[in-house]
């Protein structure tokens, strides 16, 4: 029987992506993400790139800012010293095996078979070396601990030996523009068997035999005597084994020693890679689905693979964590169970920009444990620094993109009963980054020492942050300010309402509406009624608009932003619908609807992508976060049967590729393309990110026969969710009708407590649109009202 874990394939989209993307030999959120790289140096365009034919080495850190501790078993003459595009090797992918927690390779230059599996804390490594181990043959590991890995400088690093078997030390990432901090990350490497010789390198120099080595620009290898009788029982791959476990820690080498001895006392490779193995496939199963095709099948368990891979735990096995967000770092403890574990555990991640249509949505469906853990790690880092941040690494505060991207998250978990975290605290730190200089209203993209670029003082006082400002940061583009600081106002003001803070719901529900202000009405002959426009500081609009430029608008352009009202896309109908008159019989629905099937169908000739880095260069793009949503905005105009259409299209043109040169389309983003693949493919979203009050979920076509999601009994009543499609294939595209627990559902969403609940969605389908099936006005998904009042101040108050 084939098992989810048996249908992912890590290698997908593999040459295109940047360095966090791959991730071989991890757990789910695992601390150490074992893999090899074959491209150094940045961000993007690095780690493990399919189409290069060398492996440099094999490092355990793929995380948001964060990598190091590079290693490769070599033979033959110490070669360290001079850099790895010396001693890299060649390798292929003919004799590559990967899976989730697993990877394989034969290194071709030096004759060895490498694989690597790990523990959540611990990389494990077994190499089979050349079984004549004599002169030139000698076993030998590297270690390039100052090496330049992915995004990461070190700025220092040290390596001591404690026993034969035993190394200790630490890599210290260096400052970059998004993390402002240095961070170390410790670790504790276990041989099992002694070798001989510790040597060492600095700036290129070889130094020969060390018992320490500290500073940047260092490295080190240990080399094994020859002859020793360890050898494989396999007579057709006879070669010589020799095992080693890399522990790590960011809270020192004593915490690494603890990861190690609670998660891998032992010395059995193929029990851990076992246990990796049905680990992934628990948390892949938690999404059963049957039907669809091979490869939909492929794409969508590794879709929910990458969604459950890249935010990565940074605390240890005790619950110790580095808390980086004041001038020293401390180390900081998690609460305890009175058994002693931890109550939670701290995350390391990139931004939550766009996460509400993503993973947002699906992790409390799939692991409301992760949302949880992320909820108490922001909670800690204002109790700790004084802010929840957007996007934390190491311990730090990176201030990554734009908005208070946190709140969403923070307020749809509560809105989902997953509110095990200091709520209070949480909700104080959220009236933070909305109302004060300081938080994260205040700053645009990575502005870390001021609070100018955000232009909160311009939103609070004129209604719109406005282009223009000068500061020391990125992403100071006011049109795209304006319109998530009023998503992310209105999310806030949904849970002060139900904490019946009435005062700041007032005044957030208020603010939540001045997307308006961005709106300037034009009628062309065309019937396209306006746009939403950035504003400069005198209040006035661009003289000459082009809705495709980029100016004002973060990654993306005007057609792309047109639409970003999730909190109130009733609003934004009037707004952009057009006018009634005795003489024009389109509604503002049909005319909305009109004007968004154009879009999509001029998107559609560049498969819904757009180049990254070039995202203006589309009418839309799906490989981005700006676009991610936009097609389920047909169900709140009365035109369900075009999101049906339009979420299909975009998933066959942009999402269906597995081979290792597509599948992604962009920027994947630590799990939010594969998250939002997977919603698409079982026909379940929310536009408005699980915010509401009732938060509930929109309902397009899935691709499968049935998806059953088992429910996680901490938070949800209900064993199990299923969704059942008749008459599934490939032209039956629309849904005819919709069941929902033995009763009629006639409009196209339903709430996420009848889901909670447990019980069963039962669709229709058809090849031609049901054009009465959730079409009437009141069969629209719930949305915040047009009409917006005065309010009495514009200052928000915590208590």
């Amino acid at each position: 029987m084939t098992r989810p874990v048996d249908f992912v394939n890590p290698l997908i989209d593999t040459a295109n992506r940047r360095f966090f993307f791959f991730s071989s030999a991890c757990r789910p959120f695992g601390m150490v993400n074992l893999s090899p790289d074959t491209v150094n140096g940045g961000a993007w365009g690095s780690g493990y790139r399919y189409d290069h034919e060398t492996v440099l080495w094999f490092s355990h850190v793929h995380a948001w800012q964060l990598a190091g501790i590079p290693v490769l078993p070599t033979t033959g003459p110490v070669q360290g010293h001079l850099g790895a595009e010396v001693y890299k090797s060649r390798f292929s992918h003919e004799k590559e095996t990967v899976r989730p927690g697993y990877h394989a390779l034969f290194l071709d230059d030096y004759q060895v078979q490498a694989e690597l599996t790990s523990t959540t804390r611990v990389g494990f490594h077994r190499y089979t070396f050349p079984e004549e181990a004599e002169g030139d043959s000698i076993p030998t590991i590297l270690f390039d601990l100052g090496a330049e890995v992915g995004p990461s400088q070190m700025s220092d690093c040290q390596i001591e030996k404690v026993t034969s078997r035993e190394l200790v030390g630490y890599v210290e990432n260096a400052p970059t523009i998004r993390r402002p901090k240095p961070t170390r990350i410790y670790f504790v490497i276990q041989l099992d068997q002694d070798f001989n010789q510790v040597g060492g390198w600095r700036d290129g120099e070889l130094l020969g035999a060390i018992e320490q080595l500290d500073g940047p620009g260092i490295g080190a290898y240990i080399q094994f005597a020859p002859n020793q009788e360890t050898h494989t029982q396999d007579a057709r791959k006879p070669g010589r084994i020799i095992q080693m476990k890399v522990a790590i820690s960011y809270c020192g080498k004593e915490q690494a020693r603890l990861n190690l001895d609670h998660e891998l006392s032992h010395w059995d490779f193929d029990k851990v890679r076992a246990e990796a193995d049905e680990e992934w496939n628990e948390w892949l199963g938690r999404i059963e689905v049957t039907g669809g095709s091979q490869a939909q099948r492929i794409k969508f368990y590794t879709d929910l693979y990458h969604a459950l891979l890249g935010r990565r735990r940074v605390s240890d096995v005790d619950g110790k964590y580095i808390d980086n967000t004041g001038d020293q770092p401390l180390i900081r403890q998690v609460p305890l169970t009175v058994q002693g574990s931890p109550l939670y555990e701290h995350h390391n991640s990139d931004a939550f920009w766009g996460a509400q249509w993503t993973i947002n949505v699906l992790w409390p469906l799939v692991c409301p444990e992760i949302t949880h853990n992320f909820c108490n790690t922001f909670v800690d880092m204002y109790k700790n620094g004084g802010l929840i941040p957007r996007g934390p690494s190491g311990g730090n505060y990176t201030f990554v993109m734009i908005a208070p991207t946190s709140t969403p998250l923070l307020v749809s978990a509560f809105q989902k009963g997953i509110r095990n975290f200091d709520v209070d605290a949480a909700y104080k730190g959220m009236i933070k980054n909305h109302d004060q200089a300081g938080g994260l209203m205040s700053k645009a993209g990575y502005e870390h020492d001021t609070c100018i670029g955000g232009g909160l003082e311009y939103y609070k006082d004129r209604g719109y942050v406005p282009t223009g400002i000068q500061a020391r940061a990125y992403h100071t583009q006011g049109g795209t300010q304006t319109l998530e600081y009023a998503y992310c106002d209105w999310a806030l003001g949904q849970m002060a309402e139900v904490r019946s803070n009435t005062h700041d719901a007032d005044i957030l529900n208020h603010r939540a509406g001045f997307y308006e202000k961005l709106f300037l009405p034009e009628w062309t002959s065309e019937g396209q009624n306006g746009f939403l426009r950035p504003r400069s500081k005198d209040g006035s609009w661009p003289a000459e608009y082009d809705p495709m430029s980029p100016e004002g608008w973060v990654e993306s352009n005007g057609w792309q932003n047109m639409w970003n009202v999730p909190h109130d896309v009733a609003g934004l109908i009037k707004l952009l619908g057009g006018r009634n008159t005795e003489r024009d019989e389109k509604s503002g629905r049909e005319r909305f609807v009109e004007r968004l099937n154009w879009v999509f169908e001029k998107a559609s000739e560049a498969d819904f992508l757009a180049p990254h880095g070039k995202h203006h260069t589309n009418y839309l793009d799906y490989g981005n976060q700006p676009s991610t949503f936009v097609a389920h905005l047909f169900n709140y105009a009365g035109a369900p049967w075009l999101s049906q259409k339009w979420v299909r299209r975009v998933m066959a043109q942009a999402k269906s590729d597995i081979t290792p040169y597509g599948g992604y389309g962009g920027d994947e983003d630590q799990g939010q393309m594969g998250a939002l693949n997977v919603l698409m493919a079982i026909g379940l979203f929310n536009v408005s990110g699980g915010c509401n009050i009732e938060p509930f979920y929109e309902i397009t076509t899935p691709i499968f026969d049935t998806i059953t999601i088992h429910l996680n009994p901490t938070y949800y009543p209900g064993k199990r969710f299923t969704i059942t499609c008749q008459n599934q294939d490939p032209e039956n595209v629309y849904i005819q009708s919709a069941v929902l627990n033995g009763q009629s559902l006639e409009r196209p969403w339903f709430y996420h407590k009848e889901l909670a609940q447990g019980g069963q969605l039962e669709l229709v389908l058809g090849p031609k649109p049901n054009y009465e099936w959730g079409s009437q006005p009141e069969h629209a998904p719930p949305s915040m009202s047009g009409s917006h009042q005065e309010a009495p101040n514009n200052r928000i108050h915590p208590e």
